[in-house]
């Protein structure tokens, strides 16, 4: 069993500090959970690295609202659960698609500067919607323009404290259950206990579980890990998304090319230069993004290449550079010209649907401890995430768990005691382990061949097999934050290929290829963990047809 707490430390030993509430990470989640709970609290904001190294900072496409008088909450909520694959909760789904155009209005209030049309908020479209409703900034730089805005707010507010690259090792749990607090190390090295009356995981997604993908180093799953070993349910950890088209090409690290390039109309062409969508899906290239990267896998595979194309040279150059300037320059350093060539692409993992299980306010089964943004697992993407629905959802269910922290009673002195069995603490050994790159590369290629786009039993018991020849370090004494991250990592590999394993079936982002079927009348469900009882699962009740 992987152990309640990564370190042997003497509590007792180590400096205190207390806050109301402490948010984990730094992406449109955690800064936008943070400035709502600063309105009546006093917040700690911890994050890894910096306020803008998130997987926000990285999101080009956009933020998914009902904002056109064309559009409805019920076109929004019809589309989110035809992508979701039946497994999205409707009335989380329902949270969403009402909530989320105020959310927006809220952003703006915090000075984003979403692009405008004729005095509008621009819209376009993205795969899988039937309508233009993704509100975008600087054509292709929402994410950063998001960050940008509400990092400002999060650094004058009086009432925000911000600890710049300390690392939380651990959460802590009293007798009774309840989160009290965090484990934080520190620049120095040195660790302090941070004691809240509530604790809010946004610690974003885990795309380094891939060698190929379009997260930044930071997405190391921490989240997961911390949540896993405190005893919060973790459910649907074998649905993750790749991205059909990352960039592919010699010397060039796998820079997303957004869904709204094919929005805007791009095609997919293989090697031979043939458009191949009308052999997978109905709806070409806006086809959900599951459905999109194994054709482009498809297509690999039979032409014997390692990308295939992207084309939106029928498109005006001045309408390629307008919409999408960050693409453009990027693609330009490697001389690619968006306006003119065919850009290599392929797919990479992308973001991870399942997560931390948490009810409409984003509280967990664990008392005070809440999750939001790619971390949780609301229920409102299902087995497979529709397009520019994640920054919607970080900011809608942000807001609700302040609504619930609002009710919390103030933790006593006596209830700052944190439980600790004798089985978790393990004397750990200062033996010498392999270095934690290795370890890494060595995890991200099991990922990769046997838990990628396609699986089989086979090649699913073989990940799981040399995945488990991994638990051995946690025997170990760690003091880095790269073992610890390594750690976080190994715990979402093992979920999610256990996960993949017992899926016998293929739905949204999980494909087998010995079960290339839905099953709906055996699998109509989640598959959960919880550290302690190993695997359950959670039939969906009002589940889509």
């Amino acid at each position: 069993m992987i152990p309640r707490y990564l370190v042997d430390v003497d509590f007792d030993s180590l400096p205190k500090v207390d806050a109301d509430v402490i948010v984990i990470g730094s992406g449109i989640a955690g800064l936008f959970t943070a400035l709502k709970a600063s309105e009546s609290h006093q917040v700690l904001l911890i994050t890894k690295k910096s306020l803008l190294d998130s997987n926000t900072q990285h999101a080009q496409g956009g933020i998914a609202a009902v904002i056109s008088d064309e559009d409805s909450p019920e076109y929004h909520s019809q589309d989110t659960l035809m992508a979701g694959a039946g497994l999205c909760s409707h009335d989380a789904v329902d949270v969403l698609v009402h909530e989320g155009p105020s959310g927006v209005r809220e952003l703006i209030q915090f000075g984003t500067e979403f692009d405008l049309e004729n005095g509008e908020l621009a819209l376009t479209r993205e795969g899988a919607h039937s309508q233009r409703r993704i509100l975008h900034a600087h054509g292709d730089a929402t994410g950063a323009e998001i960050v940008r805005a509400l990092s400002e707010k999060v650094r004058s507010h009086p009432n925000i404290e911000l600890w710049d690259d300390h690392f939380v090792i651990d959460l802590l749990t009293a007798d009774n259950g309840e989160c009290i607090g965090a484990l934080v190390q520190k620049q120095d090295n040195s660790r302090v206990l941070v004691y809240g009356n509530a604790t809010v995981l946004c610690t974003g997604g885990a795309g380094q579980l891939y060698r190929y993908t379009t997260n930044p180093d930071v997405a190391t799953g921490d989240g997961i890990g911390l949540a896993y070993r405190a005893g919060a349910i973790i459910q649907d950890m074998e649905f993750i998304q790749f991205h059909p088209t990352s960039l592919c090409y010699p010397g060039a690290p796998r820079f997303l090319i957004s869904e709204a390039v094919r929005g805007e109309g791009a095609y997919l062409r293989n090697i031979r230069g043939e458009r191949f969508m009308e052999r997978y899906h109905e709806l070409l290239e806006l086809a959900p993004r599951d459905i999109v990267a194994r054709a482009i896998v498809s297509e690999m595979e039979e032409t014997r290449s390692t990308y295939v194309y992207i084309d939106v040279t029928h498109e005006s150059e001045e309408m390629v550079k307008h919409r999408f300037p960050t693409i453009y320059e990027y693609c330009m350093k490697f001389g690619l010209d968006l306006s003119s060539d065919w850009i290599p692409v392929a797919p990479a993992a992308h973001y991870m649907m399942g997560g931390i299980q948490t009810d409409l306010h984003g509280e967990t089964n664990v008392k005070r401890l809440f999750a939001c943004g790619e971390v949780s697992s609301t229920g409102v993407h299902g087995a497979n995430r529709l397009a520019s629905n994640s920054l919607s959802e970080a900011i809608v269910f942000g807001r609700r768990i302040i609504e619930r922290i609002h009710s919390l009673k103030r933790l006593t002195e006596h209830e700052k005691k944190i439980a600790i069995r004798p089985e978790d603490q393990l004397n750990r050994t200062e033996l010498p382990i392999q270095p934690t790159v290795e370890r890494k590369l060595k995890l991200q290629k099991v990922m990769l061949r046997q838990v990628g786009l396609k699986r089989s039993a086979q090649t699913l018991q073989k990940g799981l097999e040399e995945l488990s020849r991994q638990l051995a370090i946690f025997n170990n004494q760690l003091t880095r934050r790269e073992e610890y991250e390594f750690t976080n990592l190994l715990i979402c590999a093992l979920l999610s290929a256990e996960a993949a394993l017992r899926r016998e079936e293929s739905r949204g982002g999980h494909y087998r290829e010995d079960f290339p079927n839905r099953e709906d009348q055996v699998w109509l469900k989640h598959i959960q963990f919880l550290r302690e009882q190993g695997i359950l699962e959670e039939s969906i009740v009002n589940a889509q047809p």
